[in-house]
């Protein structure tokens, strides 16, 4: 007589093929949910003491990127050190772009272990210029759309990794009040 579990390996197969196609359908980004805990203000830093903990990207839409906190970033930001800075650029994609842009790299310390550039619905690879001005500074880039960016992101900061994201959002909009870029 066969043993019991070589008669459950088709049944399991079977099951966790089923419920693997029903996460990959449910699920848009990799994110992990805060604890929360009475006393602490709601928040707990699973890091004891470290860094600041990440933030977390819930969604992105047409209307924006929405962080796990509800805030919805409806224009071009940045994500780096646990903290989020507003990112005033030019609307058309690479067209009047200099460095000063990503100036904010060059003083920060410790350099970000890998910069991911989301350029919105669309990859549009980084000009060769800048591509250089930030390898010069010491940040190694790596360029996809919005929501890719954003799912690696999360992933990379939950893993307590040094990583910066600079996203632009998938409907091209500048901050309202913001100078010219």
């Amino acid at each position: 007589m066969p043993p019991l579990s070589f008669l459950l390996r088709p049944a399991a197969r079977s099951a966790l093929r089923n419920s693997a196609r029903l996460t990959l359908a449910t699920r848009a980004f990799h994110a992990s949910c805060a604890r929360r805990y009475p006393g602490d203000g709601g928040l707990s830093n699973i890091l004891s003491g470290g860094t600041a903990p990440a933030v977390q990207v819930k969604a992105i839409t047409q209307n924006g990127i929405q962080l796990a906190d509800g805030l919805l970033l409806t224009a071009a930001c940045i994500f780096l050190d646990g903290k989020v800075f507003l990112w005033n650029v030019p609307e058309k994609l690479w067209d009047g772009w200099k460095s000063e842009h990503f100036e904010i790299f060059e003083t920060v310390v410790p350099k970000p272990e890998i910069l991911l550039l989301g350029t919105g619905e669309r990859v549009e690879m980084l000009p060769p210029a800048l591509r250089q001005y930030l390898t010069k500074v010491g940040v190694q880039i790596d360029v996809m759309n919005t929501r890719n960016a954003c799912s690696t992101y999360n992933l990379l900061a939950e893993e307590g990794r040094r990583v910066a994201a600079a996203l632009l959002p998938i409907k091209p909009q500048r901050w309202q009040g913001a100078p010219p870029a």
